[in-house]
C-alpha cells in the first residue's frame, strides 16, 4: 500500500469564549484566523450579530445581523 503524503498545515484558528451569561450583551465568541504565521482577521460572533475585522484594519469593522449574514452566505454559496 502506498504511503499517504503528509499535508502541510496552512490555516489555524484560535478562540476565546466570553460567557457572562448567554442572555446578556458582552458574551461572545472571538476567533482569530491565521494563515501560517500571519493573521488574516478576527471574527466575533455575538448574540445579535456577526462581526469581521481584517488583520490590518484596526478601525473598520463589518457588522451584520444574522438575517443579513445568512443572505450574504447564501449568495456566496448558491449565487443570486
Amino acid at each position: 500500500m502506498p504511503r499517504k503524503k503528509r499535508t502541510q498545515k496552512v490555516h489555524h484558528v484560535t478562540g476565546n469564549l466570553n460567557v457572562v451569561e448567554f442572555t446578556k450583551s458582552g458574551s461572545a465568541l472571538n476567533l482569530q484566523i491565521y494563515d501560517k504565521d500571519q493573521m488574516l482577521g478576527e471574527i466575533t460572533i455575538g448574540r445579535g450579530s456577526f462581526t469581521w475585522r481584517g488583520a490590518r484594519r484596526h478601525t473598520n469593522k463589518r457588522k451584520w445581523n444574522w438575517t443579513r449574514f445568512a443572505e450574504l452566505m447564501n449568495r456566496e454559496a448558491y449565487g443570486e
